[in-house]
């Protein structure tokens, strides 16, 4: 029989409190570590930088030839806003032409002679003073429809021909709006005018405009050279309905 004493165990434990503490690492396996990422790309723009751009589109009478901006930019402007302005089935149904300088100012020469014929005397000065407004900018741009494409889309899709010219010109006013806003977010101002039919054919001949394009309107672009009118709107509850549910 063995008997421990009191001292003994004492000693023990005074013992092994002196022993360095070792620590014995654990083998654990290893494994791949695999991570997720999402990225969120931010819009450049806003609906509130949008809307704003919108509500500072307006008409500008009279314009002048000074503006600031380039020829070359006004046709960067023209050329992004016809590439990206959508279609029905991407029709890209809509064309333009650019009219700067002096090839602007011979269109409203053109127009003017064609209407000198057909509008009273009594009226002329009145006419012939709004076209010579519209003379005094710096350029116009010219909007038409391909009618070659309107066709060929009616005679794929014949289920809908009766849409597309409907389409089309919906088409090409979005590409009016757009391109008047955002030669105005560049400074200029404009304003839109409708002399066609009246002036078709000599634009056609004048700027070897293809027997298709059918001409659906001007707008004209400048510098400021004051504010714009008023602007009144009907109350809101007039024209906005919302439904939920």
């Amino acid at each position: 029989m063995i008997f421990i004493t009191r001292t003994a165990i004492q000693a023990t434990r005074r013992l092994s409190q002196l022993r360095p503490k070792v620590t014995i690492p654990i083998n654990q396996p290893s494994f791949p570590r695999t991570f997720t990422t999402t990225t969120f790309k931010m819009s450049a723009l806003s609906a509130n930088a949008i809307l704003e751009a919108a509500k500072n589109r307006r008409s500008y009478y009279p314009l002048s030839k000074d503006i600031p901006l380039s020829r070359e930019r006004v046709d960067e402007i023209v050329k992004e806003a016809l590439r990206h302005v959508p279609s029905s089935f991407n029709s890209q149904s809509n064309r333009v032409v650019v009219l700067h300088g002096a090839e602007h100012e011979k269109f409203w020469d053109i127009t003017a002679n064609i209407l000198k014929a057909i509008v009273p005397a009594e009226q002329w000065e009145s006419t012939s003073g709004k076209i010579n407004m519209f003379k005094g900018a710096a350029g116009s741009v010219l909007f038409f429809e391909d009618q070659d494409v309107v066709n060929a889309f009616q005679e794929k899709f014949a289920v809908y021909a009766d849409r597309f010219p409907v389409w089309a010109n919906q088409s090409d006013a979005m590409l009016q709006y757009t391109l008047w806003t955002a030669l105005e977010a560049e400074g200029l101002g404009a304003n839109l005018q409708h002399y066609n039919p009246l002036v078709d054919q000599q634009v056609a001949a004048e700027w070897k405009v293809p027997a298709s394009w059918k001409l659906n309107a001007q707008l004209v672009f400048g510098g400021k050279t004051g504010e714009a009118g008023p602007k009144e709107f009907k109350p809101i509850e007039e024209i906005f309905k919302t439904f939920s549910s």
